[in-house]
């Protein structure tokens, strides 16, 4: 029988969008980026530039195409949430949520003496191979449809109470340990159990790229290039425009290139899915989830199920974002994030589709994986020496860096995991990607 996860999922797809939003989950900035703290004065830098940073990689067939499904399909409502742009192709939010394996870059650029900044330049180094500068520009303004006219009488609106089960399973190992899951089940959940279930997820996401009027940005629609292959950022980017102080010209080093790919190799054992991974190079620590869905005891019930890597409690909703270098290294003594010597972890037995089949892990499951590098910051002049002195930097840059990795849990990708799983499902039991991410997001 062909699997009916879409359909299983889809009462409490709205509902988890809503409590995650409302939770805070997904915070595009915050109101300062986390920099050494001085008591020395300073003024704000005249010009600032934003660079986000992603490798991506995927073992799933045609994942490269689902780049546009990303950012645009789903109604837009996935994009949204990642900070995605709606279309195909190399559009500006790739870095935050893309399918398409690759290099991906975001870039901004806002300066203080020109608030309606339009469009800027950032003429890259030789190692970009891209030919030519990138040209940023400010977006068009949204289009917006005139409003529908409405009856004048009103409407008495039916309220529905949602449905469905999360269950959240936490920490490497073969087997689910103790006091596990931890379980959220909205049709008898109060406020209460709302706040002890989302209230204390990790997020430190701070400002980064944006695009946004004064803030031209890349790529766009008159600059679309595709990162290639080998490219590098290591050099020399000298941002031009109206407002832009000529001495903007901030180097960069091998610390702030495109990190490698994450690759990890799935081995399913007896059910408990070990993953192994070689060292990613500047990599600060490691984050792994996996998210699937299946039906629940009641036909019209859903159960959302949630694995993460961390040893305590953890949905990691926001996780797969750029975090700060404070947060990371906090995250990594709590043990709620792999610290970066971390080269394994193992999806414990029977959290996706019970246990009783040979495998554990019957029902399907979306991995994903994310490699945090350091944020850096440059700014010019440097900061003067004796504190007495105001600082008055010309202009500063800030840079993210991370690499992920997207599969099926278990391997079910066109190379079974890197070539090391070997046990293919049945036919009639295989969940293609689409269906899976359709699924969960409730389309």
């Amino acid at each position: 029988m062909k699997p009916t996860i879409c359909n299983h999922y889809r009462p409490i797809s709205l509902y988890v969008l809503i409590v995650t939003s409302a939770a805070g989950l997904f915070i595009p900035e915050a109101a300062h980026s986390q920099q050494p703290k001085t008591t020395q004065p300073s003024k704000p830098p005249i010009a600032q530039a934003f660079i986000d940073v992603a490798t991506h990689h995927s073992d799933i067939p045609g994942m490269g195409a689902m780049a546009g499904f990303a950012t645009g399909g789903l109604g837009g409502g996935l994009s949204s949430l990642f900070g995605g742009a709606k279309g195909g192709g190399n559009n500006f939010g790739n870095t935050r949520l893309s399918f398409g394996p690759g290099k991906w870059l975001d870039i901004s650029v806002m300066t203080r003496n020109e608030p309606n900044l339009a469009e800027a330049t950032d003429n890259i180094p030789g190692g970009m191979n891209m030919m030519s500068a990138l040209k940023l520009i400010v977006p068009p303004p949204e289009k917006y449809d005139p409003p529908v006219k409405r009856d004048d009488d009103p409407v008495e609106p039916k309220y529905e109470k949602p449905k469905g089960k999360m269950l959240l399973y936490w920490g490497c190992g073969d087997s689910i340990r103790p006091g596990q899951p931890k379980v959220f089940d909205a049709a008898n959940a109060n406020l209460d159990d709302l706040q002890k279930f989302f209230g204390n997820m990790r997020n430190s996401t701070t400002r980064g790229a944006r695009s946004a009027p004064g803030n031209p940005s890349w790529p766009n629609k008159t600059d679309d290039r595709k990162v290639p292959e080998n490219a590098s950022l290591v050099g020399e980017h000298q941002f031009v425009g109206q407002g832009i102080p000529e001495s903007f010209k901030v180097k960069l080093g091998d610390a702030q290139d495109f990190m490698p790919p994450y690759l990890i190799a799935q081995k399913n054992v007896d059910g408990v899915v070990r993953l192994e991974w070689p060292s990613v190079s500047n990599a600060r620590g490691y984050f792994i989830s996996a998210l699937g869905a299946k039906p629940g005891a009641n036909k019209d019930e859903a159960e959302m199920v949630i694995w993460t890597s961390s040893e305590v409690p953890e949905l990691g909703f926001a996780l797969g974002d750029y975090q700060t270098n404070v947060a990371i290294d906090k995250w990594i003594k709590e043990k709620a994030v792999l610290p970066a010597t971390a080269t394994q972890c193992a999806v414990p037995k029977g959290i996706f589709g019970g246990g009783d089949s040979s495998s554990g892990q019957s029902g399907a499951a979306m991995l994903r994986a994310t490699a945090y590098g350091s944020e850096a910051f440059f700014a010019y002049p440097p900061r003067p020496s004796d504190v007495r002195t105001t600082w008055e930097p010309q202009w500063q840059t800030k840079v993210r860096l991370k690499s992920t990795f997207m599969s099926m849990l278990g391997g079910l990708g066109d190379d079974g995991g890197n070539g090391q799983n070997k046990q293919t499902p049945k036919k009639e039991e295989k969940i293609t990607p689409v269906d899976l991410l359709k699924g969960l997001f409730g389309r």
